[in-house]
């Protein structure tokens, strides 16, 4: 089968942008206090960017013949994404470090499809991956500076 770790690659990522998109949906509707009015509509940002990535990756995978999870039961199925209740009362700083945490295992996930991508041959994959990982390395670094933290994309 061809690209074949490519497209389990693929299809992890998937699983895991539909699981953030979820954990940042739930820290966005949990979300009150005075940074509200600032943060939301971040957070509306961070879930459109989210949902693009996995329809173009999911896409990308249907290209090379794969079949993308497309079943919430396939994400939760195959997530590396924690889930939990949401909660009320949640500073800003947990809520954050919450998402960037999330944030690293796509930015491991692309990683892994770049390094796949490239041992089999598929540059289109790894270069639409790659495209992703630097949006994910900047929301990252956003993230971490609203924390008032270094990025630590080398940890």
């Amino acid at each position: 089968m061809k690209y074949a770790k490519t497209k389990e690659c693929l299809n992890q990522a998937v699983a895991d942008l539909t699981q953030l998109k979820t954990v940042v949906r739930q820290q966005h509707w949990y979300m009150r206090g005075p940074e509200f009015l600032k943060l939301h509509p971040y957070l509306d940002d961070v879930m459109d960017e989210l949902d693009g990535q996995r329809d173009l990756i999911a896409e990308r995978l249907i290209t090379i013949d794969g079949s993308p999870y497309s079943s919430l039961q396939e994400a939760l199925d195959h997530t590396k994404i924690e889930s939990h209740p949401g909660k009320w009362g949640v500073p800003t700083p947990e809520r954050f470090a919450t998402i960037v945490a999330g944030y690293r295992v796509i930015e491991k996930d692309y990683a892994d499809c770049i390094k796949a991508a490239d041992s089999e041959g598929d540059y289109s994959s790894s270069d639409i991956v790659t495209t992703c990982n630097d949006d994910i390395e900047k929301r990252i670094w956003m993230m971490q500076a609203e924390l008032d933290k270094a990025p630590e994309i080398d940890k």
